[in-house]
């Protein structure tokens, strides 16, 4: 696991190089694996690999969201907010379990922040989203995980950068 975080980077430049439907499902059960509180599961999952829908989820964003139209793959982040009070919570956990899972299958990855954002027209991207694939109200959406083959290479954060000064034993400061 220390190895995978150690290489992750957000990677928003993919190969046009379809995800094979073997690691699809690896991707699908790691999500439904994706841990949450008292066991609710008030997440659900759209897996968008249409170009024309990648394309619409690209305009999701004012920024931050352009590169989708070229990611082979997308996964739509979302939860019943009536199931749970903590759905953005286990919403978030499922969004970083996608991403490192899809990081030990060779994949690259990158996270949307969809609730709270805005696109081009001032309109809320969770109400886009909403609107885009037909959810009602009570389905809010998380996150947009982009993926697919990278068609750049970070390099992962060198140790000398992690900042230490954020780790406190048994006190702040």
């Amino acid at each position: 696991m220390i190895e995978l975080l150690r290489e992750r980077r957000s990677v928003r430049m993919f190969l046009p190089k379809k995800v094979e439907t073997e690691k699809i499902d690896i991707l699908k059960e790691a999500l439904l694996r994706s841990p949450t509180s008292r066991n609710i599961r008030p997440w659900e999952f759209i897996i968008v690999d249409e170009p024309i829908l990648l394309k619409k989820l690209s305009r999701a964003k004012q920024s931050g969201s352009a590169f989708l139209q070229d990611a082979p793959l997308a996964v739509v982040v979302l939860a019943d907010s009536q199931k749970s009070d903590i759905w953005i919570e286990d919403c978030s956990i499922a969004s970083i379990l996608l991403q490192l899972t899809a990081q030990s299958l060779e994949l690259a990855s990158c996270w949307v922040q969809i609730r709270k954002r805005q696109n081009k027209n001032n309109f809320f991207s969770e109400a886009y989203v909403q609107k885009l694939f037909n959810l009602p109200e009570h389905l809010k959406v998380e996150s947009i995980i982009g993926l697919g083959y990278a068609a750049e290479h970070k390099q992962g954060i060198p140790q000398n950068d992690l900042d230490s000064a954020k780790i406190h034993i048994n006190k702040y400061l």
